[in-house]
């Protein structure tokens, strides 16, 4: 089961910089999962859970270039910040060129690692929240009937009930009786909701 609070994935093989940015993020309160090696991070790794990575790029085993790679190839959505003591303007290309969502120098300043970690999570949380969002309206999409859907299409178009009547030979009525139908399947108090979740399903 995933925790609640989003996790910040700290890979490094430096025990002491390992202990001491654990240490950091977790008196700003962020809960971290240290690891000294890609192996070992990714056999606790949960790809569902919310969070960032915090990636060192040179590391025994396996460097960190070789594991953002991966976790690419995986189609893993938690943003990866890289980490390194060895900089250079090809390796920072190459990281942005990979998926890195940021590229950091040691040593890191204090706040400004936090406050990268702190940008990073939101922007997960807020891709986490979107797309369950999406999930659900696509459930809720799949229960419309077929009518229902053709009027769903001609209300988010912009069209009248009476427009939609004719448009579909209905009465103005069996119009209002079919749109009450899908609003309550959607689960949707109003047009504009109707429109803003919607109309992306309808114009697919």
């Amino acid at each position: 089961m995933n925790s609640v609070l989003p996790v910040i994935y700290l890979i490094d093989d430096d025990d002491a910089v390992r202990q001491s940015l654990a240490l950091l993020l977790s008196t700003v309160g962020m809960q971290v999962q240290a690891h000294a090696s890609a192996e070992a991070f990714l056999l606790r790794f949960d790809p569902e859970q919310p969070g960032a990575i915090l990636l060192d790029v040179r590391m025994p085993g396996g460097s960190g270039m070789s594991l953002l790679d991966r976790l690419m190839a995986m189609n893993v959505t938690q943003p990866v910040i890289i980490l390194t003591g060895h900089a250079t303007v090809d390796l920072c290309r190459r990281a942005f060129k990979s998926g890195a969502a940021e590229f950091l120098e040691k040593p890191v300043d204090d706040e400004l690692l936090i406050d990268t970690l702190q940008k990073a999570l939101r922007t997960h949380l807020l891709q986490k929240s979107r797309k369950q969002a999406e999930r659900v309206a696509r459930q809720r999409f799949a229960r419309l009937s077929a009518r229902e859907r053709e009027v769903l299409e001609l209300l988010v178009a912009g069209l009248t009930n009476r427009e939609i009547g004719r448009a579909l030979d209905l009465s103005p009525r069996t119009v209002e009786v079919h749109r009450a139908h899908l609003a309550e399947k959607l689960e949707a108090e109003t047009l504009a909701q109707l429109v803003r979740q919607y109309a992306p399903l309808v114009e697919q």
